[in-house]
């Protein structure tokens, strides 16, 4: 029976102290700034550290209505459910045939998908620029979910052609033999069995567009663009406005709505992003 050295003992004491410091430094920050959503100004600048006195809902309201808030919310939300959508579609009929079918330059083409993950969004920003405009989509939410769609399918891409190479190939060709054609093969047999996969993918594409900051930057531009800013610039302009006028309330509770679809979504599904991961690794 082989002992347990000091070593051994000492070495996950420090992993798990380690884990827990690192929660805690990443979940205080986001505890402060909801209860700071709920406090007068008052409260923020003379007990930054305490609880509210009362939870003032009326800073969430000012936030939403006042600030265009929710208009901004209503914009992210309308350009990453495109883009997700098109994402996930397209990236999973594109991973599915490079994972599963074998013809001529299909390595060739899932490099060219992979190489697209190490090429950074900085050097396209220009080119990106006139070719949005020249389309007629600059300043517009179709033309931003689109590009968002473009930038997200390499990792998408990348990540579901390992997850359907795990799938077994008894089932897709038993409900071939039952007479199944390749286009209710994919959407009724092999897509349902991929759903781990999806999830995994879909959260992270959705973290990716939701926080994605340069790319509104560039692409909303022109007369009345501002009306289709999306929530990280309207973020920006909210602590830019709020900041001079001193109302630190407002600008915790704006804050606080962009990252509550974030919070819920990983709480939610974040057992799902487990699993997929774990069941996408390759053999």
């Amino acid at each position: 029976m082989r002992r347990t050295s000091g070593g051994d003992r000492a070495f996950p004491v420090l992993a798990h102290g380690f884990l827990i410091g690192w929660a805690l430094l990443t979940t205080l920050p986001l505890l402060w700034a909801v209860l700071s959503s709920f406090k007068s100004d008052t409260e923020i600048l003379t007990e930054p550290w305490g609880l509210p006195a009362r939870i003032r809902w009326e800073n969430w309201a000012r936030a939403w209505n006042e600030a265009h808030i929710g208009r901004y919310f209503l914009n992210s939300a309308i350009v990453v459910t495109g883009a997700l959508v098109l994402t996930m579609l397209l990236g999973a009929m594109a991973a599915y045939v490079l994972a599963r079918y074998r013809f001529r330059g299909a390595r060739i083409v899932y490099f060219a998908f992979v190489s697209g993950m190490m090429f950074p969004v900085f050097l396209a920003l220009v080119p990106l620029f006139f070719v949005v405009r020249n389309l007629g989509l600059l300043g517009t939410l179709p033309g931003l979910t689109l590009v968002y769609a473009a930038y997200s399918l390499p990792f998408t891409v990348f990540f579901l052609t390992a997850f359907f190479r795990t799938l077994p190939s008894s089932v897709a060709e038993a409900a071939m033999v039952d007479g199944c054609g390749h286009f209710r093969l994919f959407f009724q047999v092999m897509l349902p069995m991929a759903r781990p996969g999806l999830v995994s993918v879909g959260i992270f594409n959705f973290l990716f567009q939701w926080n994605q900051y340069v790319l509104p930057i560039v692409l909303m531009q022109g007369e009345g663009a501002e009306r289709r800013w999306v929530l990280a610039q309207g973020l920006t302009a909210l602590a830019v406005h709020e900041g001079y006028r001193g109302d630190y309330s407002g600008l915790f509770a704006g804050m606080t709505i962009a990252m509550l679809p974030v919070l819920i979504g990983y709480l939610a599904l974040h057992r799902r992003v487990q699993s997929g991961l774990a069941a996408g690794q390759l053999r």
